[in-house]
């Protein structure tokens, strides 16, 4: 079998076990936990604990699998650093991401179906989530990009201010804002204050991965066998690469943050860091998206062109809740979601780019009729590169492309 199908293959025995396991260790939680601990709500607790320790250490075996041949192939501490970071990393955003979807997931039926009747299911729900868990992060492990772990992103940042929502006891906070829904010390003010902060080490995390992924395929191969980044002689040049993409991991990192620093400081003891922290986190955002055709030139006129039409956005629902027209929970609730949209998009644009690479690597070394060859020939020598708004066509040169020693 493939990789693909090896990554299946595996994902299904990932399943079985984390099933077993989620669903004795719940059922040893109900049998041997003091009566203090039998509460529904810790229940959930701490079955979703459960989950999420077997979707995480699921997740660290399959990504360890992907990356023997890393270890094997390049020697030197420093790559094996690299890689522990990334595991840890990781697997925190998928153990965080599996904890909030099932603590949802048994509040929403718990809701629905009374106490008593959903204990009797609880430790069949349980390893039912846990082997999906397993599943899901072991089959991710081995087939990473950045366009799945976006999605994870929007999935984590749902289910955590959904299970804020409703396990909250206020039920008049929209009528205000998001940061009352937090400004206290309740389980849901608790859940959605550290969702935010982990949504925020998420974004940080996502935006290396992505990030570090545009950079490889920017990639070549120069005349000695060296892999540098493409420089002035290469056919396909993007003028000061590494200042671009240093301002646009600042930014990411400063959005990133700001979302950890609103759901560390709540609004009620620390009013000035709180707002500080949101109303910087706009600007980062605005200076992100507005900027995006000169950080990353290689990206898509339509995405560049949604970007905009989402800061115009964003600008008019401000200037409603300005006037009166619309209460600020919606403003924010509509800004949140459409930054993570965006960002979802954003990776997967950059997965595009690499899988469009990868494509033609493979094409170009799979043999062709000469009216073919002329074919690309011809297209290649038709693309020119604008370095404000360009297409997605040229980066899609493979990382093997010889340097000639001359401009194109």
């Amino acid at each position: 079998m493939k990789r693909h199908q090896n990554a299946e293959a595996a994902g299904l025995i990932s399943f079985l076990v984390c099933g077993c396991i989620g669903g004795t260790g719940t059922w040893l939680y109900m049998q041997l936990a003091p009566a203090l601990m039998q509460l529904m709500q810790r229940r959930f607790i701490a079955s979703s604990a459960i989950i999420a320790a077997c979707g995480m250490v699921s997740f660290i075996v399959g990504y360890v699998h992907a990356s023997i041949t890393s270890f094997s192939t390049r020697s030197g501490w420093v790559v094996i650093l690299r890689r522990a970071v990334e595991i840890v990393a990781l697997a925190m955003v998928y153990a965080a991401t599996l904890f909030v979807t099932s603590f949802l997931v048994f509040s929403v039926v718990n809701l629905l179906m009374g106490h008593a009747l959903f204990s009797t299911y609880l430790v069949a729900v349980s390893a039912s989530l846990a082997g999906m868990g397993g599943y899901l992060t072991f089959v991710q492990a081995e087939l990473m990009d950045a366009k799945t772990l976006a999605s994870l992103l929007f999935v984590f940042v749902l289910s955590g201010v959904g299970t804020a929502c409703v396990t909250n006891d206020n039920t008049g906070w929209y009528n205000n804002n998001f940061s009352q829904l937090g400004d206290r010390t309740t389980f849901a003010a608790t859940m959605f204050n550290v969702t935010l902060i982990l949504g925020g080490i998420c974004v940080m995390i996502i935006s290396y991965f992505a990030l570090t992924e545009l950079a490889t395929t920017y990639k070549v191969t120069d005349a000695d066998g060296s892999v540098t980044i493409r420089h002035i002689h290469t056919r396909y040049h993007i003028p000061r690469f590494r200042t671009r993409l240093a301002i646009m991991g600042t930014l990411l990192f400063l959005c990133g943050l700001a979302f950890v620093g609103i759901g560390t400081f709540r609004y009620t003891p620390h009013p000035f860091l709180h707002d500080l922290f949101a109303r910087t986190m706009a600007l980062w955002m605005g200076l992100l998206i507005l900027g995006l055709p000169w950080w990353a030139p290689q990206l898509s006129n339509a995405f560049y062109v949604v970007s905009d039409v989402c800061a115009l956005v964003v600008v008019f629902l401000g200037v409603a809740w300005l006037r009166g027209m619309t209460p600020l929970t919606n403003v924010e609730a509509a800004c949140g979601l459409m930054f993570l949209g965006w960002f979802i998009v954003f990776c997967r644009q950059i997965a595009a780019i690499e899988a469009d690479r990868i494509q033609q690597q493979i094409a170009e070394r799979q043999p062709m009729d000469a009216a073919m060859v002329r074919q690309l020939v011809g297209q290649r020598e038709q693309e020119e590169f604008d370095p404000v708004l360009s297409t997605t066509h040229n980066p899609v040169y493979d990382a093997s492309d010889m340097v000639t020693g001359s401009r194109p």
